[in-house]
């Protein structure tokens, strides 16, 4: 009986190392899968300063301080091309080109208007959000061909074909996309291994325990009471076959 307590106790200790074990790998898996999702995801909401953008498919942003009328058009999308002046903190401005749906123009037409001194009143710097596009050729020249009307008098540096990127950069801020949702593969393959994870973790802390396999043996060795009087009687009928054979002889 002693041993039989004492083996029990072993491989209860050993099942419970073993569920913690496999418990605590499976928080610090899950908790990896939690956090990387949560960076793509953050990562996806993200939306770059207009200034810092990489690549043409981030979505950025731009603060807008001025802004030009149209210098050219494209009829069949409604898009006008203006430039637009961009202030920094520390002072430092930036002049960039930018394209808008012309049909809503009144939403910039307080700084339009503040631009060429139509009016006093000075507007709130105007956050404007989109997608990079590269400028082409056309356009280049319509922008070199204008931009002298915009910069200011004191203006001293004069913008060329060679020192145009250097100015206006190679892409214009294109606002009349919006923000286009994509389908993240990599976070959705890690959703999928975080729940199959779950599950295996719920499924180790409510698992049921199982009989130790030695104790069974041993269960089975001893024979049971119904076998020992099965015993006793073969035996009896035995020895009284043996007996009689015995008294036969004689």
């Amino acid at each position: 009986m002693k041993e039989k307590k004492i083996r029990r106790k072993k491989h209860f200790k050993k099942s419970i190392l073993l569920k913690l074990f496999s418990c605590t790998i499976y928080l610090i898996v899950m908790c990896i899968l939690a956090v990387s999702s949560f960076k793509l995801y953050e990562k996806d909401k993200e939306i770059v300063n207009w200034k810092d953008a990489k690549t043409s498919d981030q979505y950025t942003y731009m603060e807008i301080s001025r802004m030009s009328e149209k210098f050219a058009y494209d009829p069949s999308t409604k898009k006008g091309y203006h430039f637009v002046i961009s202030k920094e903190e520390n002072g430092l401005w930036h002049t960039y080109i930018i394209a808008i749906n012309e049909d809503n123009y009144n939403k910039y037409k307080d700084i339009i208007d503040y631009t060429y001194e139509r009016t006093q009143t000075e507007p709130k710097k105007l956050k404007i959000y989109g997608y990079p596009v590269l400028i082409e050729n056309i356009l280049e020249e319509l922008a070199l061909k204008n931009i002298k009307n915009f910069l200011p008098a004191d203006n001293k540096v004069e913008i060329t074909k060679d020192n145009f990127t250097n100015y206006l950069t190679n892409s214009y801020l294109d606002t009349t996309n919006s923000k286009v949702k994509k389908f993240n593969y990599v976070q959705f393959i890690l959703m999928i291994i975080l729940v199959v994870i779950f599950i295996l973790f719920i499924y180790t802390i409510f698992s049921k325990e199982k009989t130790n396999n030695v104790e069974k043996i041993e269960r089975k060795s001893k024979p049971s009471s119904d076998e020992k009087s099965v015993s006793k009687k073969i035996d009896t009928k035995q020895n009284k076959k043996v007996e009689d054979d015995e008294l036969e002889i004689i």
